[in-house]
């Protein structure tokens, strides 16, 4: 029929309910998906569309085995596209060849429909496909074709071009990679990369106009099938405000994510949460920078666990926030997420990945799940204390599940406190967890380290004081000690001085003079003259 009505209307913004315009059940398909894949019939359209609908009944089985088998046995035709005098777009050259550019996926697409009996639209528009610049306008010829199929009383979209696979963006290399989602895709989600010459072919109330399909956030095919459901903002050009830009994605539980501006993580802040991540973007040079974020699922298969680009935005950068800086071993997503909470680290304290401390100190509290042992370094921008220093400027205190992170800095500037655990019953190294990044603008902050703790000390023992790991020279300094199991503690300066058991504590009084260096030893057993060195402090020099 010559006079077409066009009602299929959802509505625009999506509504986050399906990907597909009807209820598409793809288990039921893999029978007849099997079959076209096989199907190789090269002597006219009219024979291979015989052959593919002896496994088809509905119009929904046919359009779906005309749209697998030309996906999977039509090429992109590269050199075409470059040489107009090459193209060939009629139904039976792209059969015989093989190959062609968009215009001839949908002639052929069109074509075998109308001989299965099915209505068949070619449509043009501008695509945002290969070359596609954030941002840009669109202007003359449209540059792209597809197809409208007619089912069960309404019209639906789809890609056979886009289903195949992509090209680069010189296009000189295509890459034969099936996509799902560009079948029956839903309107307003395909409104997002296809904008036909005829608006009535959006198939959505309200319709967009061109700006607003130029100006409009590109959702590509892999936002939508890593389940991803929103973005802020939702134009893809971002102005900095005082040198700063944020970015949200929403998500579905167990998304991960990673970011690039100019290829390099550095400049970001980003946390995860578990409906979505946050992205704190701080460019460190003014004009234009192209920020790309990744996703993957947590739950895919090892082989499946690579990263794809979700999104693609330009940060407009007009000064810079060069206070905002961040140590180069901060490590991203920054502070405690699912991620974190599924490692065993629960109910944390602070749940900003950003702790300020003005006096230099802070202390931190996790619950830990079973049988986890921690380890911390710190880690300071620039020629920081070494590893061995940046130990002892964290103390753990374990309070039965609970377990507090102590921190006393050693200057002002950024720090990173990196967590790693191991599981106790495992003898092997610890794993990375997760980190915070620590500031403190006071120049005044000058803390000595922690006291060095050796190979006996227990993790549920507890230094109440000196927590200092440097001692005054010649002076009288408390000791108060927590510690359970033992029967006798000395601290050992020029003299050896024993501490008295009061209330689970054991206290008493250490003079400093004469000695560079004060020991802890403990004796466990009462019977045995052996000692075991536990805390080492230092003593100021005179």
């Amino acid at each position: 029929p010559k006079t077409m009505t066009i009602h299929f209307f959802p509505a625009y913004p999506w509504d986050k309910s399906s990907l597909k315009s009807m209820p598409v059940d793809l288990q039921q398909f893999q029978k007849l998906d099997a079959y076209a894949l096989k199907v190789n019939v090269k002597s006219s359209v009219e024979d291979l569309v015989k052959a593919l609908l002896k496994q088809a009944r509905t119009d929904l089985e046919k359009v779906r085995a005309i749209w697998t088998w030309i996906c999977h046995h039509i090429e992109y035709d590269v050199v075409a596209y470059h040489n107009k005098s090459q193209r060939l777009t009629k139904a039976k050259d792209v059969l015989q060849m093989g190959k062609s550019v968009c215009d001839g996926y949908a002639e052929l697409f069109k074509q075998m429909c109308s001989i299965a009996g099915v209505q068949c639209k070619k449509l043009s528009g501008h695509a945002k496909g290969h070359g596609y610049k954030t941002g840009q306008t669109f202007t003359g010829e449209s540059d792209h074709a597809w197809n409208a199929v007619y089912i069960e009383g309404r019209w639906h979209l789809l890609d056979s071009t886009w289903g195949s696979g992509s090209v680069d963006d010189s296009v000189t290399k295509y890459t034969c990679r099936y996509n799902e989602f560009y079948f029956l895709t839903h309107p307003a989600l395909f409104i997002s990369s296809h904008f036909p010459d005829n608006s009535n072919w959006q198939l959505l109330k309200p319709t967009l106009t061109l700006k607003e399909f130029e100006e409009n956030m590109l959702y590509n095919s892999s936002f939508y099938t890593l389940g991803l459901l929103a973005s802020h903002p939702e134009t893809p050009i971002i102005q900095t405000v005082n040198g700063k830009a944020s970015v949200s994605v929403d998500c579905r539980p167990g998304t991960l994510f990673t970011f690039k501006l100019k290829g390099t993580e550095k400049y970001g802040l980003m946390t995860l949460k578990k409906h979505g991540m946050k992205l704190d973007i701080y460019p460190q040079e003014i004009g234009r920078h192209n920020l790309e974020i990744f996703a993957k699922s947590s739950k895919a298969e090892a082989s499946e666990s690579v990263y794809n680009c979700v999104l693609k935005y330009v940060v407009v950068c007009e000064s810079v926030d060069k206070a905002t800086r961040f140590p180069k071993d901060l490590h991203q997503p920054v502070g405690p997420s699912w991620v974190s909470e599924r490692q065993g680290f629960l109910r944390p304290s602070h749940r900003e990945p950003t702790i300020h401390t003005n006096d230099g100190r802070c202390s931190l509290t996790f619950t830990l799940g079973k049988d986890i042992s921690v380890l911390t370094s710190l880690h300071a921008d620039g020629s920081g204390p070494t590893e061995d220093m940046s130990r002892q400027h964290v103390m753990q205190v374990r309070r039965g599940t609970q377990i507090e992170l102590k921190l006393h800095l050693p200057h002002a500037g950024n720090f990173v406190l990196k967590i790693y655990s191991r599981k106790r019953s495992d003898p092997g190294s610890y794993d990375y967890v997760f980190n915070y990044l620590i500031t403190c603008l006071n120049t005044e902050v000058k803390w000595p380290a922690f006291p060095q703790h050796y190979s006996n000390w227990m993790e549920d023992y507890e230094i109440l004081e000196p927590l200092s790991g440097l001692l005054p020279a010649d002076r009288n300094v408390r000791f108060k000690l927590k510690m359970h199991g033992v029967a006798k503690v000395l601290v050992q300066a020029e003299n050896t001085y024993p501490l008295t058991h009061n209330k689970g504590c054991w206290e008493g009084t250490c003079n400093t003079s004469g000695c560079r260096e004060v020991f802890v030893m403990v004796h466990e057993n009462a019977n045995h003259s052996f000692y075991s060195y536990v805390l080492k402090y230092e003593v100021e020099a005179q």
